[in-house]
């Protein structure tokens, strides 16, 4: 039975992310089923800028924190050789991955 899968990865580290998302490829294209991916969505960027001296005296200087959250989009039309080979996949910690079967 054919069904239609939306997997949605997101990470703050790329290198990482990328890795999975070859793995997601690979297994696709061993199974044989139609992938249509990885779908770049805009990476999110969180700011924090925080003033260097605690008391407020001196001069003016600010740190400057940025977090960027990268994200993946893969849509496939999975099977149960590809839904199973996929739960095999190691997925590093600070990967989230989002599975919806439709």
């Amino acid at each position: 039975m054919v069904q239609k899968a939306r997997i949605k990865l997101a990470s703050t580290d790329l290198k990482k992310l990328d890795a999975v998302c070859n793995e997601i490829k690979d297994i696709a294209e061993k199974t044989g089923v139609k992938v249509s991916g990885p779908v770049f969505l805009p990476t999110k960027k969180l700011k924090v800028v925080t003033r260097k001296s605690p008391c407020g005296e001196g001069s003016e200087t600010f740190d400057k924190w940025v977090m960027k959250i990268h994200k993946r989009l893969f849509y496939i039309t999975a099977d149960e050789r590809f839904v199973r080979r996929l739960m095999r996949v190691r997925i590093p910690d600070d990967v989230y991955v989002e599975v919806r079967i439709s």
